[in-house]
């Protein structure tokens, strides 16, 4: 026996249990499948999730990851290499400066700075849409 995760036309959620895939196959095609909570015989097989293994014995997967890992870190370089140069740096006062450009009391400007989690739920709460980027320190650059 083998047990699928089934869905009807109208989007109820259920099980079966079946002989084998053939046996769903036949059921759906005869029309005797049905949905127990409407009974409509409009049953599709839902997509289970995955699951991968992860082994030593992969050296293909592991070279993928780490050149997935380069890439995104390539990429989030380059986006806040972009912010850095053209945003203005208005520090902590990130919140003040967004809120009055949102209500239109200052022109707006493309800025970056800093906030706190209260600061986040306040700019949240007005609707200010924000991004938060990840500034990439530069080994170079005095972390103090």
């Amino acid at each position: 026996m083998i047990v699928f995760d089934l869905e009807c036309l109208n989007g109820h959620s259920f099980e079966g249990w079946f002989e084998d895939k053939e046996d769903l196959k036949r059921q759906q095609e005869q029309g005797i499948l049905a949905c127990p909570i409407c009974e409509t015989t409009e049953v599709v097989q839902k997509l289970h999730a995955i699951s991968i293994r992860k082994s030593s014995a992969c050296p293909v997967s592991r070279k993928a990851l780490q050149a997935g890992r380069e890439a995104m870190t390539e990429f989030v370089e380059k986006v806040a290499e972009y912010v850095e140069k053209n945003f203005e740096n208005v520090g902590t006062d990130f919140t003040n400066q967004a809120l009055k450009m949102h209500y239109g009391a200052e022109e707006y400007r493309s800025i970056r700075g800093t906030t706190t989690a209260e600061e986040d739920k306040i700019l949240a709460k007005e609707g200010v849409p924000v991004l938060k980027v990840p500034m990439v320190k530069k080994p170079h650059e005095d972390l103090n």
